[in-house]
């Protein structure tokens, strides 16, 4: 008796989730760009970062779940940028930036 093969309905391919890095990548570049001082520049992260996790959460429910890893993981890197950013600037003026 053969053993059954289970197949993933909706599979993550590598290209996928590197379109949906790239995208989200610069998505957030751009709203990066918009500011001018790093308080700006977090809330500008934050607000973006914030549209394309709901972008990624639409994208897992339509099922294109690969682009949806990249964007979120793209969102992700950019928030950690944001905080390290922030405490760096904390450590380098000794006084809370934001």
């Amino acid at each position: 008796m053969t053993r059954p093969t289970l197949r993933e309905a909706h599979p993550v391919r590598a290209a996928a989730v590197l379109s949906g890095a790239l995208a989200a990548g610069l998505w957030l570049l751009a709203f990066g760009l918009l500011s001018v001082t790093l308080r700006g520049y977090l809330w500008w992260t934050l607000v973006a970062g914030l549209t394309a996790w709901l972008a990624a959460y639409l994208l897992t429910r339509a099922g294109d779940r690969g682009v949806a890893t990249g964007v979120a993981a793209a969102a992700g890197v950019a928030w950690a940028v944001a905080v390290l950013s922030v405490l760096i600037e904390w450590i380098r003026l000794g006084d809370w930036p934001v």
